[in-house]
């Protein structure tokens, strides 16, 4: 066991299962992201028992961590709504400046890396305005029901792969979100084994159309990156705090999400 990958996946777990917030763009904060997109992309090499062996470890992090946050996830955003969203908005603005300097952008890029910039932010806000679905357990599971599951976890692993995308929010449109976190903290194996088997296929295609774009237009998928993180600033603002001391307690969340992204940006050295 890499205790260090763990944890690192303990992290991304925990960002899978807020509404909004991307287990791609944490990835990408603590350095995880490209080795991430490669591995999975490495599974089907003739190098894959390397591969496989860090993604198992990634994979046991974000499993514990979803475990141990599902209940807790779904009190603090039932209970505390605006405080908590404020902090994960903080969470979120702090990463922009931090990709801007990995991929070095007063250098590199030019005039259509800021009009990419711009289309990847105005996609992932546009999807602020998506009605959700049903918010309640789907109590009668049919065939139809295990196909819409399956569909869900392949279009939320997008989540993983494209930073600023949020996973949960797919399946808030989709009407399934609060059926599998039903399912995750009650053991339902059935519903969680085919929401996996769709992420698992969904990782599979979609890491490989990435990592191709890495590979050979890495700036360009840098703006596009950066845009969908800014853009996912939209999709998680949950609205005004009303009174001053609901201001003050929301402000103080924005700050911690702030340095608490600051914490999180020293593991990409470890």
């Amino acid at each position: 066991m890499n205790w260090k990958i763990y944890f690192k996946g303990m992290i991304i777990g925990f960002t899978e299962i807020v509404p909004g917030f991307s287990g791609g763009t944490m990835a990408l904060l603590i350095g995880l992201y490209e080795r991430l997109i490669n591995s999975i992309h490495g599974i089907t090499t003739k190098e894959w028992k390397k591969h496989v062996l860090f993604l198992i470890n990634v994979g046991l992090g974000m499993g514990t961590a979803i475990v141990a946050g599902a209940l807790g996830i779904k009190l603090l955003i039932t209970h505390y709504t605006l405080p908590t969203f404020y902090m994960i908005m903080g969470l979120v603005l702090a990463i922009i400046p931090s990709l801007l300097q990995d991929v070095d952008y007063k250098s590199g890029f030019r005039g259509k890396h800021y009009l990419l910039l711009l289309v990847g932010g105005l996609i992932v806000a546009s999807t602020a305005f998506i009605g959700e679905g049903q918010m309640e357990v789907i109590e009668n599971i049919t065939p139809q029901t295990y196909l819409l599951l399956f569909v869900s976890g392949w279009l939320a692993s997008s989540a993983l792969i494209l930073p600023g995308i949020s996973g949960t929010l797919v399946f808030l449109i989709f009407g399934v979100y609060v059926t599998i976190l039903d399912a995750v903290s009650s053991f339902h194996f059935p519903v969680l084994i085919v929401v996996g088997l769709g992420v698992l296929v969904g990782l599979l295609i979609t890491s490989k159309l990435v990592r191709y774009f890495f590979m050979h237009h890495r700036t360009t998928t840098y703006a596009v990156m950066i845009g969908c993180v800014a853009g996912s600033l939209f999709v998680i603002f949950p609205g005004i705090p009303v009174g001053l001391g609901q201001w003050l307690i929301c402000m103080i969340m924005f700050l911690i999400g702030f340095i608490l992204a600051g914490f999180l940006g020293r593991l990409k050295k470890s």
